[in-house]
């Protein structure tokens, strides 16, 4: 059905959207990419700074990972080494065997906490993305705040999450694809599922990258719409709807946003490098976005199914590692939800990420930050039986920081003797958001503004002693 128009009629919002080509669903603006990114300058540098934030679903077990008690008893320390790593005095899992090399690039965070008792994943996770203790239930989330207060100067998506946590309620926070109190406009792009993930031959990029009408065609519309703009009054042609319709234009006729996903333009040794599972393909992704510009990158940190397993859980479950009490077989095992595959993966993933980031002259103006909603209890579940795990721990738990002018070789806070308490040097969630917006140059003093009402970015305070 064609549908014409007439320079006197009044357009609604949904026809200038048709008009442009692009669907309703993709001008929130949410996390649009819409940026005449030249293709053959993606490997020139990132015009600014920004941050792979990699969340690790489920809560990741810190005595099995980056604060090992080699001398608890065997119902606690669990089965793992420490290992030695370049810099004297910092030991992580053994099953670590390319990162310890790195160290001098990243700092350890052995003292993060949830003031309280928040041990549910959807509540753990809203504080931790939120970047507050106590968030409220309409709390935007760190990349929605950045999306507002330092939006790209690229004209790029300044938001983006690759691969949407799913299993809501189990999972999933509420706001990550809302903008919470800041709006949809602050919401990210999502990127990915289960199904069609840079891993998977015939990745596609998302559809409102994909336009439903030639280039050609696209430009003849937009001179429509300028001509019907030019008979607008000046009131009319100030609500905004203007800019909303050139993004629109530039999605439908430019090539560098789909270009940026375009994983076939990556060397295949760099790609086996990150490795060709879920997590390693989105962290070579979420550095081919932040060469394009934008600004803020999720990244789900979904390891995927083991080898020779099929399901593996849903993009958000790889470290709730239960073990059998929920039947997801031994947590430290080779499965898909065993630290015998998931590790190496973030281990092989995060190295490579690294690695390449420093090797292109990005890794100053990158924070990397990787961190799950909470640690994991002392005790092992079921020790000695044939599915042990670990249940969830809000009180003490660890995270690594690279990049982004991040002191490395640094190993800040402290756990107990059994990694049940904070030691020294308690890091709140707001302490850590305070730290991701000093090292993006963002003051954490800032405030933003929502029907009337004024807020600081974070209430914490940055961990200045990580701080170059």
């Amino acid at each position: 059905m064609s549908t014409s128009f007439s320079a006197k009629q009044t357009l609604s919002r949904r026809q200038l959207l048709q008009l442009g080509g692009i669907s309703a669903l993709h001008l929130g603006i949410p996390g649009t990419v819409a940026a005449r990114v030249d293709p053959g300058k993606l490997g020139h540098g990132a015009a600014e700074k920004s941050c792979i934030f990699i969340l690790l679903c489920g809560g990741p077990s810190h005595l099995d990972t980056w604060d090992l008690k080699p001398d608890a008893p065997a119902e606690i320390r669990g089965p793992y080494k420490p290992a030695a790593t370049t810099i004297p005095g910092m030991r992580i899992s053994e099953l670590h065997t390319q990162l310890p090399a790195l160290a001098k690039h990243f700092a350890l965070i052995r003292s993060m906490t949830h003031p309280g008792n928040i041990s549910n994943h959807f509540d753990a996770m809203h504080n931790c993305l939120a970047g507050q203790h106590g968030a409220p239930a309409d709390a935007p989330y760190i990349g929605s705040v950045l999306s507002k207060v330092r939006p790209s100067q690229r004209n790029v998506a300044s938001y983006v999450w690759l691969i949407k946590c799913v299993g809501d309620p189990v999972f999933c926070a509420p706001n990550i694809g809302t903008g919470g109190s800041l709006g949809s406009p602050y919401a990210p792009l999502f990127v990915g599922s289960a199904e069609n993930n840079p891993a998977k031959p015939g990745f596609k990029a998302p559809d409102s990258l994909i336009p439903a009408e030639s280039p050609e065609r696209m430009l003849g519309r937009r001179d429509l719409l300028e001509s019907l703009n030019r008979g607008k009054s000046e009131s009319q042609n100030n609500l905004g709807w203007e800019g909303v319709q050139r993004k629109g234009f530039e999605i439908a006729t430019s090539p560098g946003p789909r270009e940026a996903f375009n994983m076939e333009r990556e060397a295949p040794k760099l790609r086996d490098r990150y490795g060709r599972n879920p997590l390693g393909q989105n962290l070579l992704l979420a550095r081919r976005l932040v060469e394009a510009g934008v600004g803020f990158v999720t990244v789900n940190g979904w390891t995927g199914p083991a080898p020779g397993q099929t399901g593996g859980g849903p993009p958000s479950s790889s470290w709730d590692m239960h073990g059998g009490e929920m039947g997801m077989g031994n947590a430290f095992g080779n499965g898909s939800y065993g630290m015998g595959w998931c590790l190496p993966v973030l281990d092989n993933a995060l190295s490579a990420l690294i690695t390449d980031l420093e090797d292109r002259g990005l890794l100053e103006s990158t924070l990397v930050v990787v961190i799950g909603e909470f640690g994991r209890t002392p005790r092992i579940n079921q020790n000695g039986g044939a599915t042990p795990g670990r249940q969830h721990w809000p009180q003490c738990y660890s995270a690594i920081l690279a990049g982004g002018g991040i002191r490395g070789g640094v190993v800040y806070g402290a756990s107990d003797k059994i990694g049940a308490s904070v030691k020294d040097k308690p890091v709140r969630p707001q302490d850590l958001s305070a730290t991701i917006f000093h090292a993006l140059d963002v003051p954490y003093e800032s405030r933003v503004t929502k029907d009337g009402l004024s807020k600081p970015l974070s209430t914490g305070q940055p961990l200045l002693d990580l701080l170059e």
